[in-house]
């Protein structure tokens, strides 16, 4: 893997977006996702909507536990992915509406 990049190349098109996005912890892309406008979270979703299923295709590819540093940020990206979703399909917003404040308070999270 190239010294600077954070997914595989065959993704290069979405290496804009890892820094930011694959985040390792779902606490973490809640929270970018809230400090986030809904223009920074349709550019990851637009981004990544033409190539999520090649992306979990290429995840595919290793046992969970064994992927690779730049396949494990790629799965990351898509955790992002979904995590932007709702705001972007739906709300078309990105604070949920007729709501007051939201949280998200997990005890323990999934390992990669």
């Amino acid at each position: 893997m190239d010294g600077d990049r954070l997914l595989p190349p065959e993704f290069d098109d979405l290496e804009p977006y890892a820094g930011r996005w694959a985040l390792s912890t779902e606490a973490e892309r809640w929270a970018e996702r809230h400090r986030s406008s809904i223009e920074d979270m349709r550019g990851l979703y637009e981004a990544v909507f033409p190539r999520y299923e090649a992306a979990i295709a290429y995840c595919d590819r290793y046992p969970l536990r064994e992927l690779p540093p730049d396949a494990r940020n790629l799965l990351l990206l898509v955790f992002s992915f979904v995590m932007v979703s709702f705001p972007v399909e739906v709300w078309n917003q990105a604070r949920i509406p007729d709501v007051g404040d939201a949280t998200l308070d997990r005890v323990a999270s999934p390992v990669l």
